[in-house]
């Protein structure tokens, strides 16, 4: 069975979630941060994973 899961990628500003990643729990742990566009705040802001 594969190890990557769907993950969502919340903005931090808008809490919009705007894209979506996967991610291999056993090799990554901790919470994956990006800077990404957001198409609602119309500029770059950090997206977090968000719970599903």
């Amino acid at each position: 069975m594969s190890q990557d899961r769907l993950i969502k990628l919340q903005c931090s500003k808008c809490k919009r979630i705007n894209y979506w990643s996967s991610k291999n729990k056993k090799l990554v742990e901790r919470k994956i941060e990006l800077k990404k566009f957001c198409n609602w705040c119309r500029s770059q802001q950090v997206h977090k994973e968000a719970k599903k």
